[in-house]
């Protein structure tokens, strides 16, 4: 049986659709998802699809080991970041080598770091006269979205597109590869 978790701190969209991609895979469980909003989207998306969920605080993220001992606890095979914001520690990141991914929704390592994330993203895209975007799925290190890539999917942008229409397209790409690329990983490992 291969263990992932899942950290999110928004809406849970990315959340929900992996949950339903491994719904029927009787060898993939996603044992938790981790928030660092209280009052995150997703923690009401974990309750409909019956997911244990944890709220933590920045001082139990950064300065207090518990997150830490609730992953060691939970011992995942994959620890997936779907819409975090936050940049993981150093000591989770050495104590899971290889095992973290994030999910980016433009082709790094343009328009990547912090502060870049969401519809701020797609605004630079578009203002920057781009012709595709896309998302980069990357192993995370010690610095915002500089870890290797794993997978990049692209999609044309026009100049009539608007920001919404850049964000639709992309998170559609999220939405067909990111389940798939976690299975293969999860697989390989």
């Amino acid at each position: 049986m291969k263990n992932i978790v899942l950290f999110a701190s928004g809406s849970g969209s990315n959340v929900e659709n992996i949950a339903h991609y491994f719904k029927s895979n009787p060898d993939v469980t996603i044992s938790a998802v981790l928030s660092n909003k209280k009052d995150a989207m997703v923690l009401e998306r974990c309750n409909r699809l019956n997911i244990s969920s944890l709220y933590f605080n920045r001082s139990s993220f950064y300065e207090k080991d518990l997150v830490r001992k609730i992953l060691r606890t939970l011992n995942p095979d994959l620890i997936v970041l779907a819409g975090f914001l936050w940049k993981m520690p150093r000591n989770l990141i050495q104590d899971f080598p290889d095992k973290i991914i994030n999910i980016h929704p433009a082709l790094l390592p343009k328009y990547g770091g912090k502060g870049m994330y969401g519809n701020r993203v797609h605004q630079a895209v578009k203002e920057n006269r781009e012709v595709e975007t896309g998302i980069t799925i990357h192993f995370v290190n010690e610095n915002y979205d500089e870890g290797a890539i794993i997978y990049q999917a692209k999609t044309t942008i026009s100049p009539e597109d608007t920001v919404q229409s850049i964000a639709s397209r992309v998170q559609a790409l999220e939405y067909k590869y990111f389940p798939k690329i976690i299975e293969k990983l999860l697989n390989e490992g």
